[in-house]
Parts: structure tokens; sequence; C-alpha cells
């Protein structure tokens, strides 16, 4: 089992905490608490660079090893960070547990040393009609932020 950990962290009081956790080369669990949201959905992404010496915009890009376009976590042609939106309740926490099959702690589409971000607004699932939506879901700014590190 590899396990793994990010603190997000904001200037916009969004805080929390996400677990990774890989059997052998099987799908990676997903699962943490994030607090300070706006009630609602929020688009949820590993991005390509472990960089938050400017916050969250200096992340990069989606996670995208493989060129692909924008989608939904279900979907064949998506990014490798594209996890979907976090439902945040009305007192502002999002809860979650995700299974997810492209991403990975181990070989070429490890998360490791990477981003997890949380975005303002809801991510369009690649199918907003615009340009943007191909590439970033239309999720809007980025609000929290944390690098994924190995967990002992």
């Amino acid at each position: 089992m590899v396990k793994a950990v990010a603190v997000l962290e904001s200037n916009q009081g969004v805080k929390g905490t996400v677990f990774f956790n890989q059997n052998g080369n099987g799908p990676t669990t997903v699962r943490g608490n994030i607090s300070g949201l706006i009630p609602g959905l929020h688009g949820f992404h590993v991005h390509a660079l472990g960089d938050t010496t400017n916050g969250c915009s200096s992340t990069g890009p989606h996670f995208n090893p493989e060129g692909k376009d924008h989608g939904a976590p279900d979907d064949e042609n998506r990014h490798v960070g594209d996890l979907g939106n976090l439902v945040a309740g009305d007192d502002g926490t999002a809860t979650f547990s995700i299974i997810d099959k492209q991403i990975s702690l181990v070989g070429p589409n490890s998360v490791l040393g990477r981003s997890i971000v949380v975005h303002a607004d809801p991510d369009d699932l690649g199918r907003g009609q615009t340009e943007l939506s191909l590439t970033t879901g239309n999720a809007g700014e980025r609000i929290a932020c944390g690098v994924i590190g190995l967990q002992e």
C-alpha cells in the first residue's frame, strides 16, 4: 500500500487535508475534508506542478500526461488529474471519498510531487461548449491547493 497526503491552504480561509491510498496497481482512493468553501460545487483537480511559491497560480495546468481533453472522472477521454467536483454543504465543508482508476501513486501517472487544487466554481466536465471547457472545465479561480507528498 502506498499512501500520500496533501494539506490544502489558501488566503481565502479554505483549508483541509486530502489523503491518497493505492494498493499495487489498483485504483487510487482519494478522501478528505475541506472547509471554508461557499456551499455548492467546486472543481477538484490534480495540477501538473508541485510549486506553490506563488500560491495556487504556480501549480501549472491540470496533470495531463496523455494529452487528452478535459472531462469527467468516469470519461475515458480526460486529463489524468480530472477529479470532477466536490460538494460543499451549507456549513461550507466538503467531505469526500473518490475511487479513481487513472491517477496513481506509482509509475508514469503518479501524482506524487504534484498539486491538488480546489476551484471557486463548478467544473463543467468538458461539456461547456467553449475552448476553456476542454482545458479547465471553466472551474474558475484556484482557491486552495497543496502539494501531494508520500505519507509514512
